[in-house]
């Protein structure tokens, strides 16, 4: 009898052995899968990490070059020159931007116009040659020598004899432009500017600027020339 308890206790702590071993075994693979569960999220956090570290350092990606890039660096440049000008004009190149319809910057010749300034309004005068009175051809042949240094002496007649022909759409300033007015023959003179307008010796208002797109000079337009 001894011996069957003593076989049963035996077997009893054996199954007790068995169980605590399993239960052991148990909590070492729960700890261990534990352990590869927190290892895998560990080296998926550090991937991630990894992942926005990289975006955030990588490099930008390169900038689509325009075609046209140099172009409008030019157009800026140009804008940037103009406005410049704009900034720095002086009075007389406001005043005549106004009376010829252009940009400020297209008012650059200041001889040319401070000429013009000191004649403007000087009496019309048949074969006059001072401020106290000029005709159209006088006035010409003074303006083209103290601007342009041309040595011009001559009626509006002969001035047309001297100049090479142009027609309107190849006007540039400094060109002359002539007039037959209430006559067969060359009459008038003035000297081209810009936009259509003309400085001249009128015998209504004396020295004065006038557009070609007046009626009465579309009229009497003859013709136009560069010396």
């Amino acid at each position: 009898m001894k011996r069957v308890k003593r076989n049963l206790i035996v077997k009893l702590s054996v199954c007790a052995l068995s169980l605590s071993s399993c239960s052991t075994l148990h909590k070492s693979t729960s700890k261990t899968a534990g352990k590869s569960a927190s290892a895998t999220a560990g080296n998926q956090s550090a991937s991630r990490v990894q992942f926005i570290e990289g975006i955030s350092t990588r490099q930008k990606p390169k900038e689509v070059v325009n075609p046209n890039h140099s172009k409008n660096v030019a157009i800026s440049s140009n804008v940037s020159v103009g406005s410049s000008i704009i900034e720095n004009a002086s009075s007389w190149q406001f005043k005549y931007s106004q009376l010829l319809d252009v940009p400020v910057e297209a008012v650059l010749n200041g001889r040319l116009y401070n000429f013009i300034e000191d004649w403007m309004g000087t009496p019309y005068r048949m074969g006059g040659k001072t401020r106290d009175g000029i005709d159209c051809s006088g006035f010409v042949n003074i303006l083209m020598n103290t601007v342009f240094q041309l040595n011009l002496i001559g009626n509006s007649v002969q001035l047309y004899s001297q100049v090479t022909r142009l027609g309107k759409q190849q006007l540039r300033e400094g060109d002359l432009v002539f007039f037959k007015i209430h006559h067969k023959r060359i009459s008038h003179v003035g000297i081209y500017l810009n936009n259509d307008k003309f400085v001249h010796a009128s015998t209504s208002n004396g020295v004065m600027i006038s557009d070609l797109k007046e009626m009465y000079w579309k009229k009497y337009y003859a013709g136009a020339g560069r010396l």
